[in-house]
């Protein structure tokens, strides 16, 4: 059974609700991120959910966490812990454990910081038209999921729900959030893309793409990585055993529910409904991508939460 929204009525205040996530107020400095099991493509979100897709990206992300700050012991993130307020009353916990992090709350820049180590999708399709990637010259003769010779920061502006985002320059990212942070997000963009990016490959998958938030700690002016991170939902994975240059490739994330959209004239449609072969193929992906990455099924993770 998907869980498409979450309600915790006087325990907590929702203070804003997502694609995929739901964020409840705890106290001045600690917000409850709940990660749902709606899916979106297209910038639209289905009516139903694919179970256990919350899990997925929350797990992932704690363990990516970790992991980061093991390579990198100066990174600062805002996540706290995948434990629960004690003000979440007692019915609700079987429902939100695993999916819930307690995170600290910082301001978000308003960007999406997108890093892209091979060249797809609309990236691909700007070079064909340009030789050009957000504004940034790219060798000639590349091959369509080439990986580049370096990966490129292609940012991003960060739409409201239900808009599209845009592809900006460096230039337009500075003057969005100032150069003294700009160049920061863009450095610890691509160092934690680079070392997420060796990580994965070693274990059987390449990090095509991915796209990571930040925030600033107001006191004491640090560029803090926020959000989900390198999970199915915010990165573009391949298989390592199957990746073939000069191709589009098979995706560990909703690229089968978005070739099903576009095949059935859905493309960018409201309230859609998933076809239960659509919905267990899509979950089958990310829980894949899970094992692959963690090294452990989700249920074992779940284990060992208890």
């Amino acid at each position: 059974m998907a869980l498409v929204n979450t309600d915790l009525g006087k325990a907590l205040p929702l203070i804003a609700s997502g694609k995929v996530r739901e964020l409840y107020d705890v106290d001045a400095k600690t917000l409850l991120f709940v990660a749902t099991d709606r899916i979106s493509a297209y910038d639209v979100v289905m009516k139903n959910g694919v179970p256990d897709k919350g899990l997925i990206l929350t797990l992932i992300t704690a363990h990516w966490f970790e992991y980061l700050r093991k390579c990198h012991p100066d990174l600062r993130t805002h996540f706290i812990s995948l434990e629960l307020p004690p003000t979440v009353p007692q019915q609700l916990v079987p429902q939100l454990k695993g999916r819930s992090m307690l995170v600290r709350k910082y301001k978000v820049f308003p960007v999406e910081a997108i890093v892209r180590g091979y060249i797809t999708g609309s990236a691909w399709s700007s070079y064909k038209k340009t030789g050009e990637v957000n504004g940034k010259k790219l060798p000639e003769g590349l091959q369509e999921s080439q990986e580049l010779p370096e990966p490129i920061y292609t940012p991003s502006t960060k739409a409201e729900l239900g808009q599209h985002d845009e592809n900006i320059s460096t230039e337009q990212a500075e003057q969005i959030v100032g150069a003294k942070y700009a160049k920061r997000i863009e450095d610890l963009a691509l160092k934690i893309y680079k070392t997420a990016r060796d990580y994965a490959k070693e274990k059987g998958i390449i990090i095509a793409d991915t796209k990571f938030e930040f925030g600033l700690d107001e006191e004491t002016d640090e560029v803090v990585l926020i959000d989900e991170v390198l999970t199915p939902d915010s990165s573009r994975f391949w298989s390592k055993a199957t990746y073939t240059i000069g191709q589009g490739q098979d995706s560990f994330d909703k690229q089968f529910l978005r070739d099903w959209l576009t095949k059935n004239g859905l493309k960018g449609q409201d309230d859609v409904t998933m076809p239960p072969d659509v919905v267990e193929a899509t979950r089958a992906k990310y829980m894949e991508a899970f094992k692959i990455l963690t090294g452990k099924t989700l249920d074992q993770t779940l284990q060992e939460l208890k």
